[in-house]
């Protein structure tokens, strides 16, 4: 049954696949606010009192006076620990140091004393960290702030956003099933998949549009705070998400710093992880150092600053073979030898197979102070790591494995400007991109799988020995994916009275989502006995290789032809959002939020894959004009499927849950 569309629909549907396709965004303000509330010593409000703000080791100043109830009004101020001092005529000055954090909101009041002679003691603790931070009773949103301190001082074993989020309650590290984000990890709310998150760093867009999750990791000696969202998100969260992760990097000030560390985990210090690694598997060889470097200072001081950031990971990982496994595999090199394999005339069996890895983070900030109302900075990061043997498991010889090797960079411009002192506007403009791939050990046109390869043991299911199929029965894998994305977003922030009014626009632009799949011509076999059952039955092997009459029951032959894998898409998301927060008391406030998306996507195809080589899993197979390559969809909530046709530009919407993934034709079975 065709769907029906009123009049307006229709237009509105024609109207936005005219314009330029657009779909959901993230939108993620890292910046905080601040409400100091000035009181004499009966409680009565203290108009007109002059409050100075300023941030400790940086040259950030601003200056407000109280209004007619004795309260002011700090917005968008980036997370820092703040000076505040207040003054009023007949009154002594106060000073407090209040912390921002990201996205908080904390109001702090001054009680006055009449003016007398003064006698001050300042005791300072560490700095704000998990253990000292306030709850913000200010706002509903359910966060945990980790502060730079907190990286200092808490260990952290594989110094990944996995490790630092899992400080925050209802997360817990999960290995992502896209084996693109290597040594990263997934971080999973309330025991999601981790793949539904949204992650911003200074208010620029860090997610993967193709699978979910973060692409690019970053140091954490570049972070200064690290906030972890799990509930009651504000309008700026654009997306009904698992969770949200908001990261804000570090800033030069007035005083020259450093800092070299190393970090060094050796093999004989490896203990065995009983769950990945049980008895009597022998115990997995592993070793890591981390080496990092910061330096940041003025180059002219109260005016110019900078930071930077470097770390080099250097990981000896490997896959120790259990005696069964050795045991197979010898087995499988005697058939190979006896040359009932076509093509393979011997087989090497290691006793372990090494995993290298490497990683290099770099991550360099410049801060302007172009005068009291116009703060600029500019920050660049790049994250390029490399891994050899990568998704060799301990059931597969080293030629299941691949060489990947991913590369991302990233470039962000942010300006914030103070128009009056109630009115400021901040704009981000950012540009990134990455390039992944995956090299197969071998090529031999031919992949074998024994029932010993148990499916938990392999990363695809299906390969012993031979190529990596790069899929498994519901699900494949690129073997190279490009994403480009550039990023223009707006916002305003306003304070009246008792409102503190945001809103803003955020575009973001993908002219490149594209990927190729394995598309090599495959012999795959997929065995019902382990190779120790075929030295005595030779016979009954060349049997099973070639699926005769003859075979036994359950085995699976599938010749799979060359193909075309490429797939590719060009996005486009716009998003606009309206926030009114009004403190009803200085603890107290009700918060009125909109959010509006415009939704098509732009969809090109310019190379549909070969109809023989996948179909979607969902439903019937499709035309053979429709066969294209995996359909990252970008909706967040449940809504009917539906499809607009304008010209070569085709649009399906899809539960965000409900991606349509590709799977292998179904295999030929004897039996």
């Amino acid at each position: 049954m065709r769907p029906k569309f009123r009049p307006a629909t229709l237009r509105a549907i024609t109207i936005a696949a005219l314009s330029a396709a657009l779909t959901p965004l993230s939108a993620q303000e890292f910046r905080g606010s601040l409400v100091v509330d000035v009181v004499d010593s009966s409680g009565g409000a203290v108009p007109a009192a002059k409050v100075s703000l300023e941030a400790e080791k940086l040259a950030t100043h601003n200056e407000q006076t109280t209004d007619s109830r004795g309260q002011a009004h700090f917005a968008a101020l980036s997370p820092a620990t703040y000076s505040v001092e207040v003054a009023a005529t007949g009154f002594a000055p106060q000073t407090q140091r209040i912390v921002v954090a990201i996205s908080a909101q904390p109001a702090v009041r001054f009680v006055l004393a009449p003016e007398a002679l003064r006698q001050s003691v300042e005791v300072r603790d560490h700095g704000p960290s998990l253990a000292s931070n306030p709850l913000d009773t200010s706002g509903s949103t359910v966060q945990t702030v980790i502060t730079s301190d907190d990286l200092d001082e808490i260990p952290l074993s594989a110094r990944s956003f996995a490790n630092i989020a899992i400080m925050a309650p209802f997360t817990a590290p999960v290995e992502p099933s896209d084996p693109t984000k290597a040594r990263i990890t997934a971080v999973s709310f309330g025991g999601s998949s981790g793949l539904n998150i949204d992650f911003s760093v200074d208010g620029g867009d860090n997610n993967d549009d193709f699978i979910g999750g973060f692409p690019q990791n970053y140091s954490p000696e570049a972070m200064q705070e690290f906030v972890v969202r799990s509930a009651q998100f504000g309008s700026d969260t654009s997306r009904t998400d698992g969770g949200s992760i908001i990261l804000s990097t570090r800033r030069g000030s007035n005083d020259w710093h450093g800092s070299a560390s190393y970090y060094y985990r050796g093999q004989s210090l490896n203990a065995r992880n009983p769950l990945d690694n049980p008895e009597p598997d022998p115990k997995q060889p592993f070793s890591r150092q981390n080496g990092v470097a910061t330096f940041g200072g003025p180059l002219r001081r109260d005016k110019l600053w900078f930071f930077s950031s470097y770390e080099y990971i250097d990981e000896n990982a490997s896959v120790a073979y259990s005696s069964n496994s050795q045991s197979q595999f010898n087995a499988l090199a005697q058939l190979a030898s006896d040359g009932l394999i076509p093509g393979i005339n011997s087989i090497a069996v290691p006793t372990n197979v090494p995993v290298p890895f490497r990683d290099s983070l770099f991550d360099v900030r410049l801060d302007w102070a172009q005068s009291a109302n116009s703060q600029w900075f500019l920050r660049a990061s790049l994250d390029r790591n490399h891994t050899q043997n990568d998704l060799v498991q301990q059931a597969a010889l080293p030629s299941t494995g691949s060489t990947t090797t991913s590369n991302y960079y990233n470039i962000l411009l942010g300006q914030q400007y103070r128009f009056s002192p109630n009115w400021q506007g901040a704009l981000t403009l950012e540009a990134s991109n990455f390039h992944h791939t995956k090299a197969r050990n071998s090529d031999l046109g031919l992949a074998l799988a024994f029932p010993f390869s148990a499916n938990f043991h392999t990363t695809s299911g299906f390969e012993t020995f031979g190529d990596n199929q790069f899929a498994t029965v519901v699900s494949a894998f690129p073997i190279e994916r490009d994403q480009q994305k550039y990023q223009f977003r707006y916002d305003v922030f306003h304070t009246a009275g008792r409102h503190a009014i945001r809103f803003g626009v955020n575009l973001i632009h993908e002219p490149v989502l594209r990927g190729t799949l394995a598309s090599t011509a495959e012999h795959l076999v997929q065995f019902t006995e382990d190779p120790s059952f075929y030295i005595n039955n030779p016979a009954q092997f060349t049997a099973d290789f070639n699926c005769t009459p003859s075979a036994l029951p359950d085995t699976t032959c599938n010749d799979t032809p060359a193909g075309d894998g490429t797939f590719a898409q060009s996005l486009r998301r716009l998003g606009f959002y309206a926030e009114d927060t009004w403190r009803v008391t200085l603890h107290r406030q009700r918060r009125l939020t909109l959010r509006h998306h415009i939704r098509p996507l732009h969809r090109l195809w310019p190379r549909p894959i070969a109809k023989s080589r996948l179909r979607h899993s969902a439903g019937p197979p499709c035309p053979a004009s429709q066969r294209h390559s995996p359909r990252p969809s970008q909706s967040r909530r449940a809504a009917p499927r539906s499809r607009l046709r304008a010209g070569r530009i085709t649009a399906h919407r899809f539960p965000r849950r409900s991606r349509p993934l590709l799977q292998r034709p179904r295999a030929k079975r004897v039996g």
